[in-house]
């Protein structure tokens, strides 16, 4: 079973979301009420995945995202939360999370995004993507530029790599809709994130959208 945390700063919702879970077959293994208690949580039960809320008092999503991307950059993280803010959910994004997901999300759709990411996936939920697009391209550029346009840089087949990203598929779907092993699609993304100097796969379709690569 996939091992799951729970974290938001009210017991009511880590509760229902815990008790939701546990029927749909997933296996909630900690909660904490802030992104402080977070860290102390994962560090000791090592969950496959964590459900993240962003608006919490001291500690709250985005600052235990910062540090997860630290400390810990492979464990996916998807943030669960009530507010469609477009700058909040890029900035979510640019701080590592792999998914977001509005609350009122169906438990079976939770329990498929839970799945997703830990099978190595993104999700963002259709809701927010509109926004989503509108706030990464008003953001401003890093500083000092990010070097060349990376649709002059990526391979075609890296592209339809990168869009099938895009749309929260995991490696396994990438490899069956290109008809790729899945070890060649991990080496297209490798290719990918060096081209693009992105730390991760979340990272890299930012940057793409940004730039309008993936249409």
């Amino acid at each position: 079973m996939t091992r799951v945390i729970v974290v938001d700063d009210q017991a009511l919702v880590r509760e229902g979301i815990r008790t939701l879970l546990q029927l749909a077959g997933v296996d909630v293994v900690g909660e904490a009420e802030d992104g402080r208690a977070a860290l102390a949580v994962i560090g000791e039960r090592r969950p496959d995945v964590v459900l993240m809320d962003l608006r919490m008092p001291r500690f709250d999503g985005i600052w235990a995202l910062e540090q997860l991307r630290e400390r810990d950059p492979e464990l996916p993280v998807l943030v669960l939360t009530t507010f469609d803010d477009d700058q909040l959910v890029l900035r979510a994004l640019q701080a590592g999370a792999r998914g977001y997901l509005l609350k009122d999300v169906t438990v079976g759709r939770l329990a498929d995004a839970v799945q997703t990411l830990a099978a190595g996936g993104t999700l963002i939920s259709p809701a927010i993507t509109d926004g989503l697009l509108r706030a990464i391209r008003s953001a401003p550029a890093a500083a000092g530029g990010q070097g060349p346009l990376i649709g002059d840089t990526l391979t075609p087949r890296e592209i339809e790599v990168l869009r099938l990203v895009a749309e929260g598929c995991t490696n396994r779907e990438i490899a069956g809709v290109l008809h790729l092993a899945e070890g060649t699609v991990k080496i297209h993304l490798s290719a990918i994130l060096q081209k693009t100097g992105a730390r991760d796969r979340t990272s890299a379709v930012l940057r793409a959208l940004r730039e309008g690569v993936l249409g």
